[in-house]
């Protein structure tokens, strides 16, 4: 869960304890927890359902290396339908995450046509159930195609906003891996920039399906669509993107626009291509930066790939 700072603020203080205090010493190597003298009750009604769902997976082998992989990942499904509603019912989820899909079958359709064919082998996986928890993706991990330690990255898409051309690509939980840096080089040849995300509080780094391949220690990028539009900049961009979260993100509105400018997707989806491509006809593998808290776990696991 997450509390506001202004919420964090009051409960310490409640508490007889400054927060900017104990957050300025949490930063620092050897800080001891304190206790918060408050106490909390909480009631949560729960209705458990038992259904079954699938993740479904496409595979291209590599041409050299085809016992290592390259997974795209994005969630085909939604809320499906809600007879309570009055008027539409369904939630076709065009953009959350009809996108996604979109862009994972065009990508995959352009490596399948590629020649040579890429060396490392690319799984293209649909998966399932990230609306209710990231069940499909957690699922996979835990029974993977490809070992995780042979598993070179995910890049992870959802939910693509179409507003047009933007001069910068968003990346979720800026700062976590090198795959970063791969795709700040590849929108420079774009002539683009590289952003973190505006609101980290939301928490979006652990809301989708690359979540689940970073708990598991493979090195996950997930990106937003940028907020910097050719033509109208940061105010506009931004007011668009919040008009979609207000009026049509989980909602039965989040339908397809035939008015839609296709121009800016179309590059974001080249980018992830175009990285994707380097990591499938390269040899390296990404690592975690220093400061991620899933480095330790791929370090350990790539131990097995060591020969030494």
């Amino acid at each position: 869960g997450w509390l506001s700072g202004d919420a964090a603020r009051h409960l310490f203080a409640a508490s007889g304890l400054d927060f900017d205090t104990l957050e300025a010493a949490a930063a620092r190597r050897g800080f001891k927890p304190v206790p918060l003298k408050a106490q909390a009750s909480i009631t949560l009604d729960s209705t458990i359902r038992h259904t079954h769902s699938r993740n479904v997976l496409a595979l291209l082998k590599g041409s050299e290396h085809p016992d290592q992989a390259v997974i795209y990942s994005a969630h085909w499904d939604h809320f499906g339908r809600d007879p309570k509603l009055k008027g539409d019912q369904i939630y076709n989820g065009a953009i959350d995450n009809g996108t996604g899909v979109a862009a994972l079958l065009e990508i995959a359709e352009a490596f399948a046509h590629q020649q040579p064919r890429p060396k490392r082998s690319l799984l293209f996986a649909a998966v399932t159930m990230e609306e209710s928890g990231l069940l499909g993706s957690q699922y996979y991990v835990e029974h993977p195609v490809f070992p995780l330690n042979r598993t070179v990255a995910d890049i992870n898409m959802d939910a693509l906003d179409i507003i047009g051309p933007t001069k910068n690509m968003i990346v979720v939980g800026y700062g976590q891996s090198q795959l970063e840096d791969r795709l700040k080089g590849v929108l420079a040849k774009q002539g683009r920039t590289l952003s973190p995300e505006p609101t980290p509080e939301n928490g979006f780094y652990f809301r989708s399906d690359h979540f689940s391949f970073a708990k598991a220690g493979v090195p996950a990028m997930d990106t937003l669509t940028g907020d910097d539009l050719v033509d109208g900049g940061t105010r506009k961009g931004r007011a668009l993107l919040a008009d979609y979260t207000a009026h049509r993100y989980h909602t039965p509105q989040d339908n397809y626009d035939p008015h839609w400018d296709f121009r800016g997707v179309i590059r974001d989806i080249q980018a992830l291509h175009d990285v994707g491509q380097q990591l499938a006809d390269g040899s390296d593998w990404p690592q975690w930066n220093a400061g991620s808290e899933f480095r330790a776990r791929r370090q350990a696991m790539m131990q097995a790939n060591d020969p030494h």
